[in-house]
């Protein structure tokens, strides 16, 4: 990407080295290494759907930060805002074990890791005129206080650019508590325009957090939001706007691995709304990019390039010669 030209997307948070175990780790079985994080899944998706995308964070000074960082530059995503910590905090890691069925454990060993140190300089720069969505999910600030700030600074510096602010709550009980959650989020929600969450965790970003599903998402619109997208895994998805509400179901495929399917649906929410589509063409790719995810092993490495998003239209055994 031109350093001239502003990106379409900025998006901020950790990525990790991520081992994943072919079998049961306790019987030391091989371990796959990849990378992961929630925030660069998504600049990956949007990357591979043709969209000039800067991500913003920081790793180790060490070989999994470089792997991070290698990996994200061959996915076209630009990383000259990343930094690589001087002062020997490592990446982050983490380790993923398949159970039985669809079942997978994660656990993560980030404690300390570089990617909580993200600071506001980090981001500030990255967001200059011209850059027309900033993404952010509700992982970050769980890592810490300087993270936390750095993503409330970049969405009222999104805001003052007139850049569209998209919150996927994306919580994580492993990382903080539900209060901890509601105090940080709370504040963040009220800077986006376009906020997704499944329907369990709306209670973490509207401001009564008694209210059934309907009443909170009716709030949400009322106070500002432009757009609450509720994610209902399997079930489908649906997007509500002052117009109204539209719902969607999801795109029949096998289904592999469905880690990362959240991620891969909001790159392609956000690539829609990017080629300004409207609510149900944005629903429409959003599940294509999801079925993709869900169809391949690993958090990201089967999202579709835009020339493959008609593949999921072929007949079943289909073979392209």
């Amino acid at each position: 990407m031109s350093a001239l030209r502003a990106p379409d997307v900025v998006t901020v948070g950790e990525t990790m080295a991520a081992l994943r175990a072919t079998g049961p780790i306790k019987l030391a079985r091989p371990m796959e290494l990849s990378v992961a994080g929630a925030e660069s899944n998504v600049a990956i998706g949007l990357a591979r759907l043709g969209h000039h995308v800067s991500w913003v964070g920081a790793v180790g000074d060490d070989e999994f930060g470089a792997l991070v960082l290698r990996t994200l530059r061959a996915e076209q995503v630009d990383v000259s805002h990343a930094r690589a910590d001087t002062e020997g905090r490592p990446t982050g890691l983490l380790v993923r074990e398949d159970g039985i069925g669809d079942l997978a454990r994660v656990r993560y060993y980030r404690a300390g890791s570089a990617g909580a140190t993200l600071r506001p300089p980090d981001v500030l720069a990255a967001l200059r005129p011209g850059v027309r969505v900033l993404h952010l999910t509700g992982i970050t600030p769980a890592l810490g206080a300087s993270a936390a700030e750095t993503v409330l600074v970049a969405a009222e510096r999104a805001g003052e650019l007139g850049a569209t602010v998209c919150l996927d709550v994306n919580y994580r009980a492993r990382l903080w508590s539900t209060e901890q959650a509601r105090r940080t989020l709370l504040p963040l929600a009220r800077r986006s325009d376009i906020l997704i969450a499944s329907a369990d965790e709306l209670h973490l970003v509207g401001s009564d957090p008694s209210l059934a599903e309907e009443e909170a998402v009716a709030t949400l619109i009322a106070e500002g939001r432009r757009e609450v997208v509720i994610t209902r895994g399997g079930d489908g998805a649906c997007v509500t706007t002052a117009e109204g509400t539209v719902d969607s179901g999801v795109r029949s495929v096998p289904v592999r691995d469905v880690v990362g399917a959240g991620d891969a649906f909001v790159a392609g929410y956000l690539s829609a709304l990017l080629d300004d589509l409207d609510v149900v063409e944005r629903l429409q790719r959003a599940t294509a990019t999801g079925a993709f995810a869900v169809a391949t092993r690993g958090d990201w490495e089967g999202l579709p390039t835009r020339s493959e998003l008609a593949l999921l239209d072929s007949p079943a055994g289909t073979t392209l010669r």
